[in-house]
């Protein structure tokens, strides 16, 4: 193969995470959990009366009216895609490209960029605040000098936990002339959400994941809460049946567990408080967070080193160190009581 990719493309890095054989996994923030049993009984069930010769509902009506009811919104409010970030990457298909602007503010999720150059869309960075907060000075300097068509928060942030207040988002979405992607991956940990502040006269628009919370990495569904003229604009950018009739049923059955997955939720929550009490009686800096992971630093020992340590002890988390402003950070996911446990264990020997 002699062809060349674009010449924009060419040295640009993948989007990776270690996967790696070892006894506790905590660095891709995924559940702990799987789903309920009766979940899997009933989309067994559902899974026999597909018509497989058939391609699937192009519109994923059903989905699409059980996402809007789970929300209260219209189902012309609702986009659903191949994982959030499909469904990030069909918004700067649709409103970004090339001549135009994606806004992020560092640091914050590698994604927003990458798919952003993807797309032949011009990345602006702004720097945060020394507490890693999103500075209000920081966006008003880039809206002035680029005025972005598109500009993302992410809210709790990754990897930094913190989701953004309410009135920050407010006043971004007043700042900037374009569309303020709000992406609320982790948002059932947090204490409020921008879903409130959709609408028809409002630039923002809200993202979501079945992976964390509904316990569905495997299989990649996303969605966007926003304007029904935008949400239009999105379809005719999708591919055709672009979600398959398996994805359209499980989505939809998974709505029909939101007790369950409140639940979850709130076990999450108190085991993430457990963990940050925990580093905190260790010699590490730790950040708050609104989300199902905690970023720490260890003061005497680089990053590097801890994360090379715990892997050696079958414990993998995520090594942030090579991020923009988070020299010598680690970022663990939480995951079951035990899992925990194990990390807390090791953590403390290699700091020892």
């Amino acid at each position: 193969m002699t062809l060349a990719p674009r010449d924009d493309l060419a040295l640009m890095p993948g989007y990776h995470s270690p996967q790696v054989d070892v006894a506790v996994r905590l660095n891709t923030n995924e559940a702990p959990e799987a789903p309920p049993a009766e979940f899997s009984r009933r989309l067994g069930e559902a899974l026999a009366t597909i018509e497989w010769h058939r391609y699937p509902d192009r519109g994923y009506r059903t989905l699409r009216e059980a996402i809007a009811k789970h929300h209260a919104v219209a189902p012309e409010q609702v986009f659903a895609a191949n994982g959030s970030n499909e469904v990030l990457q069909t918004v700067l298909l649709a409103y970004g490209g090339p001549g135009r602007h994606g806004a992020v503010f560092e640091p914050t999720y590698a994604l927003h960029s990458h798919i952003a150059r993807i797309t032949g869309t011009g990345v602006v960075v702004g720097g945060r605040s020394e507490d890693l907060t999103l500075d209000l000075g920081e966006v008003r300097r880039v809206v002035a000098e680029h005025a972005p068509e598109v500009t993302f928060l992410c809210s709790p942030n990754n990897p930094t936990g913190m989701a953004e207040p309410e009135e920050t988002v407010g006043a971004v979405a007043g700042l900037t002339p374009g569309i303020v992607v709000v992406d609320e991956a982790y948002g059932q940990f947090a204490p409020w959400s921008a879903l409130g502040m959709v609408g028809d006269e409002r630039n923002v628009v809200v993202t979501r994941t079945f992976s964390k919370t509904w316990s569905m990495a495997g299989a990649r569904l996303g969605y966007l809460v926003g304007p029904p003229g935008l949400v239009a604009e999105l379809d005719k950018v999708a591919l055709p049946y672009h979600l398959d009739a398996v994805k359209q049923v499980a989505g939809t059955l998974a709505l029909s567990f939101t007790d369950e997955m409140r639940a979850r939720v709130a076990a999450l929550v108190e085991e993430r408080g457990r963990v940050t009490a925990a580093l905190a009686d260790l010699p590490v800096d730790v950040w708050r967070s609104d989300a199902n992971f905690v970023l720490f630093r260890p003061r005497a020992r680089d990053g590097d080193g801890v994360w090379q340590a715990l892997l050696e002890r079958s414990v993998l988390i995520r090594n942030c160190a090579g991020w923009p402003r988070l020299e010598g950070c680690l970022r663990v996911t939480i995951g079951t009581r035990a899992e925990d446990d194990a990390f807390l264990a090791a953590l403390a020997e290699v700091l020892s």
